[in-house]
């Protein structure tokens, strides 16, 4: 029997969308005012979903606790009130949409569980975009 347990979390962070192999004509084109060359933030609200068995002795699927403090270690500690495209080693040559974000963070939520747990990210950079991803 295996359950979904969900964390949600938040970050601000800002970023550029560009291409740097492109012109500027064509980054405009392609990513219109995501592409100002002074940035841009988001609220972003990000929900780790891991599913598992429960654990007959604790009756979790994982502590939320220790999951809480990995997503805290990996991802806002890391991201929050940064400039992903200056701040964050893992966007220095990757384009920072939503979609590439929540790649890199399942990567390294990935690395930090249990091989018994499946893992998926969702991640709204607003209200009404959002992307999820879940390793495949």
């Amino acid at each position: 029997m295996n359950v979904s347990v969900f964390r949600k979390e938040r970050f601000n962070a800002a970023h550029r969308l560009r291409n740097p192999e492109w012109s500027e004509e064509t980054n405009n084109a392609v990513f219109g005012k995501c592409n100002n060359p002074n940035y841009h933030g988001h609220n972003y609200d990000l929900i780790v979903e891991v599913r598992g068995p429960i654990d007959p002795q604790t009756g979790y699927v994982i502590d939320m606790k220790i999951l809480s403090d990995i997503i805290k270690y990996e991802v806002t500690e890391r991201y929050d009130h940064r400039n992903l495209n200056l701040d964050v080693p893992e966007f220095k040559d990757l384009n920072p949409t939503a979609e590439n974000i929540a790649v890199v963070i399942w990567n390294r939520l990935r690395s930090r569980l249990d091989t018994r747990y499946t893992l998926k990210i969702r991640l709204y950079e607003t209200e009404r975009n959002f992307v999820e991803y879940d390793g495949q």
